[in-house]
């Protein structure tokens, strides 16, 4: 199949979604699902029994919720999709309100010096993360433990994690080509910026855009506060050793990293280099296929021209941050050098920590890395307005 067929071929799962929901909505059973902030809040409330105090989410609650109605263009599937997600992120915040009163010894757990896999999107940061994953002296977010980091049970978080995962590929198969998954595999941390209400995982799901040039500016320093506080919650959950080494990787510190070095200013950083222009096309194909899914006027084109803006923004804001990171929290990667020899390339890393991986450590890696590859993501720079 060529890429441009893949690109317009139709969402026939979406459309008889769309199809089933508006048709109960117009019988008012259940009701369309509202998007403004009050209704998000007051559902989040009942649904919990507790009570939200308005801190720095609130407004990029409003100006997101704003953006939803007025510029996203969602479909009834779509509509659905945010409000559950966004009633879930605010039940989130309750609970770990609930939590962190009722057990302040959780984020008292120190994190020293995290290993950050720092890289634009499609920039062979997965890869590596998994990779190191495998090593059991590292600690790492899962997939289930991103999108619900206070899940009833572990067993329950993986249950929904594979059920949200399973529906989206069923609505849009091109998405287990473009970013395989699991409920247990190393995942970056899209939802503990999620949790304040911060990040790209909104941006790639839909067209916000007066929210999107706000997060470029906003104070991050309560966002990453938080961001510790869940990973130190983790951290509790999971009866993580101390000495364990946190690995963290999300594209979105490439814009952030000033405020992530601000919170862990002895982390470690590997990063993940790659052609810009191919960067550029991988991530609009991604964020377009996830687009698609919720709204029928998805643009190509203009998501090519907003992740161009993105990719641009984070390389400049990384570039600047790491002029005064010291050499020794430093070390570089090549994305074609690490697809054509991964084993090589991770050794740069453990010699950069001073460690050595074991044998059943690399028989580990090497599953992974044969298991790993966006085999039938298809796709040209060309259907997002990209020259090659």
């Amino acid at each position: 199949m060529t890429a441009e067929r893949a690109g317009t071929q139709r969402l026939k799962l979406v459309s008889a979604a769309n199809g089933a929901l508006a048709k109960c909505w117009a019988r008012g059973a259940p009701a369309e699902p509202p998007l403004d902030a009050a209704s998000l809040i007051a559902k989040a409330q009942q649904r919990e029994k507790g009570h939200l105090e308005p801190g720095h989410w609130s407004e990029a609650l409003d100006l997101l919720t704003n953006d939803l109605r007025a510029n996203a263009a969602l479909n009834p599937l779509g509509r659905a999709i945010a409000h559950g997600q966004l009633v879930g992120i605010l039940r989130q915040r309750i609970r770990a309100e609930r939590l962190w009163r009722q057990r302040p010894e959780i984020i008292e757990r120190p994190i020293r010096d995290p290993m950050v896999i720092l890289g634009q999107m499609r920039s062979g940061t997965t890869l590596t993360h998994r990779l190191l994953a495998c090593d059991p002296r590292f600690a790492f977010t899962r997939l289930h433990e991103t999108l619900d980091p206070f899940a009833a049970n572990r067993t329950i978080g993986r249950w929904q994690a594979s059920l949200v995962g399973g529906l989206l590929h069923a609505l849009n198969p091109q998405l287990r080509f473009a970013h395989p998954t699991s409920a247990m595999a190393a995942e970056e941390e899209f939802g503990l910026h999620a949790f304040s209400l911060h990040g790209a995982m909104f941006e790639a799901q839909w067209h916000v855009p007066n929210y999107a040039r706000w997060s470029d500016r906003r104070d991050l320093e309560p966002v990453y506060r938080e961001f510790h506080q869940l990973l130190q919650t983790l951290r509790w959950r999971r009866r993580d050793c101390a000495d364990a080494i946190q690995l963290l990787k999300a594209p979105q510190f490439m814009q952030d990293l000033p405020a992530l070095l601000r919170e862990f200013p002895g982390a470690r950083i590997v990063m993940l280099e790659r052609d810009r222009s191919d960067v550029m096309a991988s991530s609009a194909s991604l964020v377009w296929n996830q687009q698609r899914i919720q709204s029928d006027a998805a643009d190509p084109v203009r998501i090519g021209a907003e992740w161009r803006r993105k990719t641009l923004l984070r390389e400049e804001r990384a570039r600047s941050a790491l002029k005064h990171l010291p050499s020794s929290q430093l070390v570089t990667l090549d994305f074609e050098q690490l697809n054509a020899d991964w084993a090589r390339e991770i050794r740069r890393i453990y010699e950069f920590l001073g460690l050595t991986p074991t044998s059943s450590t690399l028989t580990r890696m090497r599953r992974v890395a044969n298991a790993s590859g966006h085999r039938g993501h298809r796709y040209s720079a060309a259907q997002f307005g990209l020259c090659e």
